[in-house]
């Protein structure tokens, strides 16, 4: 299911410092880490899309970095958004 605009909007309230905010750090891993989870899903059905592999690993790789970049300047939304989104460090 692809990321529809009444979804990217909730990620955004949700995780957003305002409104309209779209390019803080947070908003964009809460939707990075939307895609991921649909792209995991595809790629549990469709094991040898190595193309889409790569994708996923991009997104991933893309994540992380900016999730070690909230870590080194906010130790704390860093804990709180592992917490909220449900990813495993």
């Amino acid at each position: 299911m692809p990321l529809t605009k009444d979804r990217k909007q909730q990620l955004i309230g949700d995780f957003g410092r305002e409104s309209t905010d779209t390019g803080s750090p947070e908003v964009q891993i809460a939707l990075l880490t939307n895609r991921i989870s649909e792209m995991t899903q595809h790629m549990q059905q469709h094991p040898k899309d190595y193309s889409s592999r790569r994708g996923l690993l991009r997104m991933v790789s893309r994540r992380r970095r900016l999730l070690d970049y909230v870590k080194r300047h906010n130790p704390q939304l860093y804990l709180d958004l592992l917490r909220r989104l449900e990813i495993r460090k």
